[in-house]
């Protein structure tokens, strides 16, 4: 599922059935929906990891480089407060994301304060969606309900509130914009073929009533 081609058709089917937009992990994936979806909005990010950091999501200059490179018209990151590879600091490289790519960015936090602090160095868009993957939201679990309220109450005018992480129904991604989300961002729940399948399989293999198929 991971082939450059496969997520591309995907992105496309996802697109022609009425997407805003398709958020894509690696240069790879984001260079080939590109060449296929010319038109898309395309968030990109690059999941790398680096030893001493539990950062991966987009963490340093160079990762930021290569995803806006590819061609993504918003670069997501990691914005928690926890320590980047080689001590990056977050300010910096927002900063320079502004002064030398003038590419926007999508914040992923955890949390309220991280959230405002994204959207205070310069970030336009702040995302949910590292709610329950921190360290200090690690006994939470996504969707990030709770958050939504106090983000839209108290991030700056202009800056979009984005609910990604744990949106497994049309149902529940109709309650993040009502809680006062600007966009939803829904992962497995669309693209997790293989989850899914997996999900029935076990299912049915578990006697679910008139199997007759396992």
């Amino acid at each position: 599922m991971r082939d450059p081609q496969v997520i591309a058709a995907m992105a496309e089917a996802s697109l022609r059935n009425g997407a805003a937009g398709v958020r894509l992990e690696s240069p790879e994936h984001i260079g080939a929906v590109r060449r296929r979806c010319p038109d898309a909005l395309i968030v990109g990010l690059w999941k790398r990891s680096h030893p001493g950091s539990p950062v991966y999501i987009t963490p340093g200059w160079q990762e930021i480089r290569s995803v806006w490179a590819a061609g993504a018209d918003v670069v997501a990151l990691d914005a928690t407060a926890r320590i980047r590879p080689g001590n990056q600091d977050l300010g910096e490289l927002i900063r320079r994301c502004r002064d030398e790519l003038a590419a926007p960015l999508m914040a992923d936090v955890d949390g309220l304060e991280n959230g405002l602090r994204a959207a205070d160095l310069g970030c336009a868009w702040v995302g949910t969606t590292l709610y329950g993957y921190t360290e200090a939201t690690a006994g939470q679990r996504p969707p990030a309900w709770e958050l939504l309220a106090p983000l839209r109450r108290q991030l700056p005018e202009g800056v979009s509130l984005i609910c990604e992480g744990g949106i497994a129904s049309a149902a529940e991604a109709g309650r993040a914009l009502a809680g006062g989300a600007d966009a939803v961002v829904v992962g497995t729940a669309i693209t997790g073929v293989d989850l899914q399948v997996q999900a029935y399989a076990r299912a049915l293999r578990g006697g679910a009533p008139g199997d007759s198929s396992a």
